[in-house]
């Protein structure tokens, strides 16, 4: 089954994307998309062409995302959030041909980029021109795919450095759905999903399209930026059932309510966090103050979407969870033997969700995909009763005194000062050039005594860590550098460091 035929078996009269204040229904999006479809046509879209969109979240997006995939054809989302010269550089590693893009930025591409794009090889077109010129091209019939043929690619959010793009196929998102969907949401077609981590992302793509539209729901997009404001006014107004975001915005948003300004999640049954490990303090908080359950669980881009996850009414606020029928996991040392129970180790997922190579990079394919397992990058520890533990990146640990430390199990203590709003804890080196742990601090109040937050920090490091564990120095910053998708981005920081050192 293609995903148009998956998607439109829905009953036509059902509202399937609630956007701008309207409801467009299956049966308006149907026709919408087989437009689309004529539209790509038109333009000489043939199987196995790559398609980048460059389109805000919004029913032309799924459009054209359904379409693209349901010709055969490859398409390749891109945040609309990344600098031009990031862009640009997806779109050669992807070999795009045509790119359907936002009138801004389809100005920006043609004005700013010709001396970073070969414009003679590809086509950079306004989406609104291309749909009021389909003129009489027939309405096409769309295929089942092949068993491996390539659907889409989606581009890691370059936590660690350069964005890889996982090639997935139409069945990696049926996976999800049977799996995570089915056994964590149990999403219904009373439901109303709203994500303010957007398409272009495998988790935004998950919770705002492939899950809501492949079981009848709803999904609610939003194309403005999802500030508090813009999230507190569509809890309020389209009263979605279901919310996704990162860590940073639900403390984004804590903050916002305890500003003052009420955030009303009255409609929502369930929140759901991804894309770094949740604090627990965070998790816990957030359903104090709103009797909410707020998931949290792990998934990448090459799986497509979860792997483990907290479940409703069986939840360990500072896990990831249990894992997912349907996945297997296992802990690696540095020498490739598997760790001993509450042991840390390297992570490697196995599913059928999984991208098996990235795009027109063979090396790190050849790290990343080995006999149908995933090496993930993330350091993790299971317990006894079968909950995993994130511990961090593998590459962001480090040792200090001769033994292991995880940046995430000291922020997660360093978290608790009440005059700390975020942290984030990289290597660095004292002063007789021996590894250490240093901490980037956003505070509360930018006016509060940096001295005194420090004193507080110290003492609360002391009580809760062993001393190889305890950061040496205190950096404190305005904000910390994030990717996209709301992931720190670490290997900044510690060049940050480096730089300061050399200069």
């Amino acid at each position: 089954m293609n995903l148009f035929e998956a998607i439109f078996a829905h009953d036509p009269a059902v509202p399937a994307i609630h956007y701008q204040g309207r409801d467009l229904t299956y049966g308006e999006l149907r026709a919408r998309t087989l437009r689309m479809a004529q539209a790509l046509t038109s333009l000489g879209t043939t199987p196995a062409d790559r398609v980048a969109l460059l389109l805000n979240d919004s029913p032309e997006f799924i459009e054209a995302f359904i379409a693209t995939c349901s010709l055969g054809a490859i398409a390749v989302p891109i945040n609309m959030a990344l600098r031009l010269d990031e862009q640009c550089s997806i779109l050669h590693n992807s070999g795009a041909r045509l790119v359907l893009a936002e009138d801004d930025i389809c100005n920006m591409l043609q004005t700013g980029a010709p001396e970073k794009l070969r414009t003679d090889e590809i086509r950079i077109l306004s989406l609104k021109s291309v749909l009021d010129k389909i003129g009489d091209t027939p309405v096409p019939e769309f295929q089942d795919p092949k068993e491996n043929e390539p659907a889409f690619i989606l581009y890691t959010s370059g936590s660690t450095g350069e964005p890889k793009g996982a090639v997935h196929r139409q069945a990696d998102i049926f996976y999800t759905n049977q799996t995570f969907c089915r056994e964590v949401l149990r999403v219904t077609k009373n439901d109303r999903l709203f994500s303010s981590s957007r398409l272009p992302f495998a988790y935004g793509l998950g919770n705002s399209f492939t899950f809501p539209l492949l079981n009848g729901a709803t999904t609610i997009l939003c194309h403005e930026k999802p500030t508090p404001d813009v999230i507190a006014h569509i809890l309020a107004t389209a009263r979605p059932t279901i919310f996704f975001a990162v860590p940073v915005v639900y403390n984004l948003l804590l903050e916002h309510h305890r500003s003052g300004r009420q955030l009303d999640c009255s409609s929502l049954r369930l929140c759901v966090s991804a894309g770094e490990a949740l604090p627990a303090h965070l998790g816990e908080e957030w359903e104090r103050e709103f009797d909410v359950q707020l998931l949290d669980g792990i998934g990448s881009t090459e799986m497509l979407h979860m792997f483990m996850s907290n479940h409703e009414n069986d939840v360990r606020y500072g896990s990831s969870g249990r894992m997912l029928d349907g996945y297997e996991a296992r802990l690696l040392d540095e020498n490739g033997e598997p760790t001993p129970e509450g042991v840390e180790g390297n992570l490697w997922i196995k599913g059928d969700s999984a991208s098996r190579y990235y795009w027109e990079r063979p090396e790190e394919t050849a790290r990343t995909f080995v006999d149908g397992w995933v090496r993930t990058g993330d350091l993790y520890r299971r317990d006894s009763d079968g909950y995993w533990f994130h511990m961090g990146r593998s590459d962001d640990c480090f040792k200090s005194s001769g033994q292991w430390v995880s940046p995430v199990e000291v922020e997660g203590v360093l978290l608790r000062h009440a005059d700390v709003s975020r942290v984030a804890v990289v290597e660095d080196f004292d002063e007789h050039l021996l590894p250490c742990a240093c901490a980037f601090v956003v505070r509360q109040d930018v006016e509060s005594d940096p001295g005194v937050v420090e004193t507080g920090l110290r003492d609360l490091a002391a009580a809760s860590l062993p001393r190889f564990k305890q950061p040496r120095k205190y950096v404190f910053v305005n904000e910390l550098p994030y990717t996209a998708t709301g992931k720190v981005q670490r290997f900044k920081l510690r060049q940050s460091l480096r730089n300061k050192e050399q200069g």
